[in-house]
């Protein structure tokens, strides 16, 4: 089925409206005087322990992804980690989250597998993040009180989760009650790319199934959230927060759920926007959240932009050539 032309510029368009809305709400009846004092009253001595903690979370990352990568090929961890970044540089200067098109066709490239084999890991991925973040919500709310939107995001991410995880099961286990339909299943994907795509999709997650490498992968998940909470959270206390880390990890969670959505480049506006709703439900003053809020983007996103930068540098390829070889991988 083709893809309509103005449907990308489509997308497009509503991510730079949300990041447009998102800082207009932001800096609308902020004091400007109030903000810039606030940012002078840095303490730079948590900076790097904060952005080390925001690293370390993406080399937890790169660890559950290679196991997660077994069944397809050998990948190391810093391989891993490598297509990771590269992947997220490419979600910071481009829309639509297309990193992670760009992490899979890396790891393919290294490997000699399929592009298409790649994608079950990180599907794999995403609902491990799924059950995580639900859990976390859920223990969150325990010690602090969050936001009835929160609460309703994190029951709506549970209804998801248990759907996603069922599709998984049944595809995980399917082969063992439907072994004669898989061969008729790929007979018909020859005959029809998206019937295919799906089929080897789906074989892929078969593969990964609910092995040690799967379990050790799903354990691992939750340090990825816990550290990128805890570098927010210490960002917070640089700039001279009383927070306890309870709610600075709610106010991570807010963030989290409010920029998981495909949008601008960089998250920019809706990161700043849902930081300054998490920070003043705890009683943070907008001007002063205004500020952290960009403050705590600047320095996490640049560790990312210049890792980012060596990683895609290291790949021995430029960003226009890996985003053409996945078009010409897509359309084939």
């Amino acid at each position: 089925m083709p893809v309509q032309p103005g449907a990308p510029r489509a997308r497009h368009l509503i991510g730079y409206a949300l990041a447009v809305f998102g800082l207009v709400w932001v800096l609308h009846d902020v004091h400007f005087g109030t903000m810039l004092a606030s940012m002078g009253r840095i303490r730079w001595v948590w900076i790097v322990p904060a952005i080390l903690f925001d690293v370390l979370s993406y080399v937890c990352q790169g660890v559950r992804w290679r196991y997660l990568l077994r069944p397809a090929g050998p990948v190391s961890a810093l391989q891993a980690t490598q297509a990771i970044y590269a992947g997220l540089f490419t979600n910071e200067v481009t829309p639509l989250r297309v990193g992670e098109l760009v992490r899979a066709y890396l790891v393919s490239r290294w490997t000699g597998v399929r592009f298409l084999s790649i994608v079950p890991s990180i599907a794999a991925e995403r609902l491990f993040d799924g059950v995580w973040l639900a859990i976390a919500i859920g223990i969150t709310a325990m010690f602090v009180p969050l936001p009835r939107d929160l609460i309703v995001g994190g029951n709506v991410l549970g209804v998801v989760v248990i759907a996603a995880t069922a599709l998984f099961l049944y595809l995980v286990y399917r082969r063992r009650s439907e072994g004669s339909g898989d061969a008729a299943g790929a007979r018909h994907g020859r005959r029809h790319t998206l019937a295919r795509m799906i089929s080897q999709v789906a074989e892929g997650i078969r593969r990964i199934g609910l092995s040690r490498n799967s379990i050790a992968s799903l354990l691992i998940s939750p340090l990825i959230l816990v550290f990128q909470g805890i570098a927010l959270w210490i960002m917070m206390v640089a700039y001279g927060f009383s927070l306890s880390v309870w709610a600075g990890i709610a106010v991570f969670l807010i963030v989290h759920l409010g920029t998981a959505l495909p949008n601008a480049p960089s998250n920019i506006g809706t990161y700043q926007f849902f930081c300054v709703v998490g920070l003043t439900l705890f009683g943070v003053e907008k001007s002063t959240a205004t500020g952290f809020s960009f403050v705590a983007f600047f320095l996490l996103t640049l560790p990312l932009w210049i890792l980012g930068l060596l990683a895609i540098a290291r790949s021995g390829m430029t960003l226009p050539a890996i985003r053409h070889e996945i078009d010409r991988l897509r359309k084939s």
